[in-house]
């Protein structure tokens, strides 16, 4: 079959225009480099969660990790040391934008930069700990959603008292090293001579220390546990778990996930949502929006979540007022 000139011409021109087409949709679709660094280790189901959580968030708004963006996420595991290096390895790789999940993760990554698009999450009083300006105009390179409010401190302690109230004496989980773990303890010491109780501040960075300090406590008798929020409670779970198991504590946490684990009684926010909403920001961020301009969002929701099952291993009538208010009852 012959194809005459005029015909070769006009086949060639089309396919001339079209391969310039072809080249400017890929360039179009120019790959964007998304930052996350976790505190957690990579093999945490919480961790899990969380990156799931944002991936989902940011496949609902058009993304896709491979197509149009390449996530970079590293994993600290309570780590102090590998923290920083992994926060400097990431803004060496000048993302667009990182995701700091949680509130332990951020300070390392703005000591390592001051103009890389930071989302975080998790975080309690970024004012105060100098990450933004104010909540309303974060005005710097960080913006993000809180995590609890100091005030929540007091509440853990309240409810300790209304759920075993011959409790006379607490271990305090806290990490001295954090605004937050400093913040919180001071206000649960601020009301706890109202309710007449003895704080015993047990440091969380030191494993020892968690068994010695929660130990001590159980064996002067009317004791009770409250662990504060922070990465490194989540690290050391398991052991806290166990020692509370083991010593029959009445005891309160910060998320909900030790009382799926057999655990008393949990008040906080969801851990997971905001990665999801995370990649809100992280959207406007990757279509032109400044960081400094976004307001840093708070929780609008707290759940307290009951194992009744414990409770009934630890010798506790759960009020029933206390049964009404809660989001998720385990039996």
């Amino acid at each position: 079959m012959r194809i005459q000139r005029r015909e070769f011409i006009t086949l060639l021109g089309g396919a001339a225009v079209a391969w310039p087409l072809a080249a400017r949709a890929q360039q179009l679709e120019r790959v964007r480099r998304i930052g996350v660094l976790i505190p957690l280790a990579a093999d945490d189901p919480q961790s899990q969660r969380r990156l799931t959580a944002f991936v989902q968030g940011l496949q609902e708004l058009g993304w896709t990790d491979g197509r149009n963006i390449r996530i970079e996420t590293r994993w600290t595991a309570g780590d102090t040391d590998r923290m920083r290096r992994h926060a400097a390895e990431l803004v060496a790789l000048a993302p667009d934008v990182i995701l700091a999940s949680g509130g332990t993760v951020v300070g390392a990554l703005l000591e390592a930069s001051r103009t890389t698009p930071i989302v975080f999450t998790l975080t309690v009083d970024p004012v105060g700990a100098g990450h933004v300006a104010s909540l309303a105009r974060p005005g710097g390179n960080a913006t993000g959603f809180t995590g609890y409010e100091y005030g929540l401190a007091a509440k853990w302690l309240e409810l300790l008292k209304e759920i075993a109230p011959r409790v006379t004496r607490a271990a305090v989980v806290r990490d001295t090293a954090t605004p937050q773990g400093v913040g919180l303890f001071a206000v649960i010491r601020g009301a706890s001579s109202a309710l007449s109780m003895e704080l015993r501040p047990v440091d969380v960075r030191n494993v020892d220390e968690i068994e010695r300090g929660i130990t001590a406590v159980a064996r002067e008798g009317n004791g009770g546990l409250i662990v504060t929020a922070s990465g490194l409670a989540i690290v050391h779970r398991d052991l806290i778990i166990t020692l509370a198991a083991r010593h029959k504590l009445p005891a309160i946490y910060f998320q909900h996930y030790f009382v799926h684990a057999g655990r008393l009684v949990s008040y906080g926010p969801d851990p997971v949502e905001p990665h999801r909403q995370a990649a809100q920001y992280v959207d406007r961020i990757l279509k032109g929006e400044n960081p400094g301009d976004l307001p840093v969002q708070a929780p609008t929701k707290y759940q307290l979540t009951i194992n009744l099952k414990t409770a009934k291993a630890l010798g506790i009538d759960m009020p029933e007022s206390l049964l009404a208010r809660a989001d998720e009852v385990i039996e």
